[in-house]
């Protein structure tokens, strides 16, 4: 990513943290892809009982508004917002900690007794380090060593 992408990022999460504090949710991801007119602006909200399209269209309007009234931010862009879906991201060790027990895919960095992807149930989250069960084994991901992790869809 250039740096004027991840500045522009920056600021986005900082205005889209305001409208969301506001509304009691959280601000999951922000990410700008493509260019000049094709740029899609998506931002990605979540909260613990889950998010409604009014909440999406609402917050969409209030950070348009923010968006538009700030000057740093120049070009064209789509702005879309969602909510993460089933098979949400996990960036934060919060998300960890609140999705305890649940099945997640963690690919990480650097390889972890020879294999850098895993499939497990999370058990716990103890200084900075993941745990997690992989068919009965007891597996510990240092967080600073996760690439990307999302939960699993499971179908019971």
């Amino acid at each position: 990513m250039d740096t004027k992408q991840s500045i522009f990022e920056e600021t986005v999460l900082k205005l889209a943290r305001q409208v969301a504090d506001d509304r009691n949710l959280e601000v999951v991801e922000v990410r700008l892809s493509g260019r000049g007119r094709g740029a899609v602006l998506r931002v990605t909200i979540d909260r613990s009982e889950g998010v409604t399209l009014d909440d999406c269209e609402s917050f969409s309007r209030s950070l348009g508004f923010l968006l538009d009234a700030e000057e740093s931010i120049q070009g064209p862009f789509n702005l879309e917002v969602s909510s993460p879906g089933l098979d949400r991201p996990l960036t934060a060790l919060r998300d960890f900690e609140r999705h305890k027990g649940k099945l997640v895919r963690i690919i990480t960095k650097d390889k972890i007794d020879n294999q850098n992807f895993f499939l497990g149930r999370i058990t716990g989250v103890t200084a900075e380090v993941i745990h997690l069960d992989i068919n009965g084994k007891e597996r510990n991901i240092p967080f600073d060593n996760i690439s990307r992790a999302r939960l699993e869809i499971e179908i019971k």
